[in-house]
């Protein structure tokens, strides 16, 4: 170690010139100098000995702080524990959603599919209604044939409009259900990041590498949640998973009872419809054969009644000729001459003849001309024919027509929407 000397003189004079100097140290300051350094050398070993004690209280205060740093990666994992276990049941109500949700998807195809099924009963109910609008006379009747159809148009309709409903309270589920299922997805992905970097801090150790200094790391950021709120945030997001999920289950349910009731309702008045055709039918049928009898009936007593006026023609020519022969006798006898023209006993007979006669052909006249037997039979004949006629285009109508068409009714699976 060099040592400096200074004096007093106001001059300063390096090593080289030393040999040269005037004036030299005199014994007090070589005496306040030995001291000097012997109070320095105190001082400093003083002070080493109280850094070297600071060093050691150090050194043991760092041992616990790197006890504590152990306990902070027991911390750590037991963080991972926590992290882990909502982890799993978020990822246990995911698939718990996902299955809901696509039952539902699949259920929501069924009603569109029973949606379309019931198209055709529609139109087959207004083609019978359309088509017994052709119905002629008094068969063109409100009965109830039209009355069950006009019920199952109803019925339809309302069927419709309930599926409708449903298959949009499916797809708001659906929705609710998706939008569910992204939360908990987010949270998932959100605790499979904070996972993987508690797993890496759990991991780093002081001889690795892959570590380094970040000045201002060590303090609270604002939007930093507390372990209460942590767990409360995906509680809640499960238990709102859960409340869509049993929603979903009991719409599902519902689902199954409409598509159960509704098919059941259009089949069991579909069938409905059918009984009253076929009774309808069975009245047509026996109103047809009552019918054609008597119009046979009818036919038979105009032959009759034509043969009677027939006969009573002939009769009526008869008594002409012998009116003519009467009357032509009487007229060659006026021409008698004299005392000869004698009003005897055959000119007696042959006036009462001719009244007789003339008689008997205004009776016949009387009674071919004023009888309208034949016309009021002619006229029934014309009613019962028209009236076949109609039963006849009725009973085409209902049975070629509507039950022709009715064949095509859909059946009870497919109104389910299961084809």
């Amino acid at each position: 170690m060099e040592i400096t000397f200074t004096g007093n003189t106001g001059n300063d004079v390096g090593i080289s010139t030393a040999g040269y100097r005037t004036n030299k140290f005199n014994q007090k300051e070589w005496r306040e100098n030995n001291y000097a350094l012997y109070l320095q050398s105190f001082k400093d070993r003083e002070n080493s000995e109280k850094s070297r004690n600071d060093a050691t209280n150090l050194i043991n205060s760092t041992e616990a702080i790197l006890r504590r740093i152990d306990d902070v990666t027991k911390k750590l994992g037991e963080r991972i524990l926590d992290i882990s276990f909502w982890k799993f049941e978020l990822e246990r109500v995911i698939q718990d959603l996902l299955a809901e949700t696509d039952l539902l998807v699949a259920l929501k195809k069924q009603l569109e599919n029973a949606y379309r099924a019931t198209e055709l009963p529609l139109h087959i109910v207004t083609d019978n209604l359309n088509c017994r609008l052709r119905r002629q006379g008094i068969d063109l009747v409100e009965d109830p044939v039209e009355m069950a159809l006009l019920k199952e148009m109803k019925i339809i309709n309302d069927v419709r409009d309930l599926l409708k409903k449903t298959i949009a309270r499916a797809e708001q589920q659906i929705e609710a259900n998706r939008d569910a299922k992204q939360k908990l997805e987010m949270d998932w992905s959100d605790k499979k990041e904070a996972l993987e970097i508690d797993n890496r801090c759990g991991m780093l150790r002081d001889h690795h590498t892959d570590k380094q200094f970040y000045p201002g790391s060590a303090k609270f950021q604002e939007n930093q949640s507390s372990p209460e709120s942590w767990a409360q945030h995906t509680h809640d997001n499960i238990i709102m998973a859960e409340n869509e999920r049993m929603s979903s289950i009991q719409l599902q349910g519902l689902i199954q009872n409409i598509l159960e009731d509704t098919s059941k309702d259009m089949v069991e008045q579909h069938n409905n419809v059918l009984k009253e055709f076929q009774k309808h039918l069975q009245e047509l049928d026996d109103s047809k054969f009552k019918l054609q009898t008597h119009l046979k009936k009818i036919c038979r007593e105009i032959s009759d009644a034509e043969k009677s006026i027939e006969d009573l023609n002939k009769a009526i020519r008869d008594k002409e000729d012998q009116l003519k022969k009467a009357q032509t006798r009487l007229e060659a006898r006026s021409h008698r001459p004299g005392v000869e023209l004698c009003r005897d006993i055959p000119q007696y007979k042959l006036i009462s003849e001719v009244d007789e006669i003339n008689n008997a052909i205004t009776a016949l006249t009387e009674h071919r001309d004023g009888s309208n037997q034949l016309k009021n039979l002619q006229d029934t004949r014309m009613c019962l024919e028209k009236e076949l006629s109609n039963k006849i285009n009725s009973i085409f109508i209902d049975r070629q027509k509507c039950l022709t068409v009715r064949e095509r009714y859909p059946s009870s699976l497919r109104l389910k929407g299961l084809q």
